[in-house]
């Protein structure tokens, strides 16, 4: 049976996302996981997604699929919906159509900096990260809250002009992630240590950086994405097991001596939290993300990603199982939730 929502806080949410299933990224994660998470508080958490539309392939993303819609469209949905708030996830054009449609209504809404598309774009094109700022803080300026994952990254949208921001953690499924279970059958055999990136095998994520280290052991790359092909021919002493999910994922975090995060432009990195959780220990650059989320403890930070390797390898993994399951989904959710800007039933009847 459902917990009833409070009368104080929004029951019905609707949540405006270019970003969903299929796709596995950090959104799509953390949008189901925090809506599983208030669907059993008795919230309602409905998604307007690319899935409704016509699509097209994204520029250099063709897996990721963008909606083509007019934000009457749009706004029509969400509408009906008779929403007691709005949160628009993303900055692409489903959510730049719900963002026009609620300003010419005079309705407000939160958004999220879940992704740093400036130094994504940048990485892609060779441009500066500064030639596209002024689109997101042009997107967020009118937001009347916008979520971000750590301090840093909240610093670093001050520094853009974008200031009314609030915290919007992470969490881990701990039914899944923890040290007890299967390790995976795949790697239990590899000449240690073994060591473990997770995630979209694209130029962002600086994989080549993990994958050229001078480090001995076994280089071990799960996930996809339009550079795994070339790396895996240039790097065949890698093992490449492609995307896994659930108890698959924490069996490999738990054959893995260390997870390598060798990006420069996360905004938080749940596998980092996810492979802690397992008891698997974290070597990054001090950039970031890692600089909000790996503790001496259990992990190691430095600009030389070897350097941080030898480190991390000498964490208690007993430590690191601990400190990952500090995060949890169900504050995620209460900190979302209490972000949400209220709307009064006079508010939607004049939008309708």
């Amino acid at each position: 049976m459902r917990a009833a929502a409070s009368a104080d806080l929004p029951s019905r949410i609707v949540v405006v996302t270019d970003a969903w299933t299929p796709q596995v990224n950090g959104v799509v994660r953390t949008l189901t996981a925090v809506r599983c998470e208030l669907e059993g508080r008795g919230h309602e958490m409905i998604v307007i997604s690319p899935d409704k539309f016509t699509t097209l392939p994204c520029p250099t993303y063709p897996e990721i699929r963008l909606a083509m819609s007019a934000p009457r469209t749009v706004g029509r949905m969400i509408a009906d919906l008779q929403p007691d708030a709005i949160h628009l996830a993303t900055e692409g054009p489903l959510c730049l159509a719900a963002r026009y449609w609620c300003l010419r209504r005079g309705l407000p809404f939160t958004t999220a900096f879940h992704t740093n598309f400036p130094d994504y774009m940048a990485s892609r094109t060779g441009l500066p990260a500064r030639l596209f700022w002024p689109y997101f803080r042009w997107f967020h300026s009118p937001a009347s809250v916008v979520l971000a994952s750590t301090p840093s990254i909240r610093h670093a949208l001050a520094e853009a002009g974008i200031h009314q921001t609030e915290h919007w953690g992470r969490g881990v499924d701990l039914s899944q992630f923890s040290p007890k279970g299967a390790k995976h059958p795949g790697m239990t055999a590899l000449k240690g240590p073994v060591l473990l990136y997770v995630g979209r095998v694209a130029v962002e994520k600086n994989v080549e950086a993990f994958l050229t280290l001078d480090h001995p052991g076994t280089k071990v790359v799960v996930g996809d994405g339009p550079a795994r092909e070339a790396l895996q021919e240039r790097f065949p002493e890698a093992l490449f097991l492609g995307v896994l999910g659930g108890e698959t994922l924490a069996s490999a975090y738990r054959a893995a001596d260390a997870l390598v995060f060798p990006s420069l432009t996360d905004t938080f990195g749940l596998v980092m939290i996810e492979a802690m959780a397992c008891g698997t220990p974290v070597a990054a650059y001090p950039v970031t993300g890692p600089i909000d989320i790996v503790t001496e403890a259990v992990g190691c930070l430095d600009h030389d990603l070897a350097t941080a390797v030898t480190g991390a390898l000498t964490r208690d993994p007993e430590a690191c199982a601990v400190y990952g399951s500090g995060f949890t989904w169900a504050r995620s959710a209460s900190e979302f939730l209490g972000s949400l800007h209220l709307l009064s039933r006079i508010d939607m009847a004049v939008a309708a």
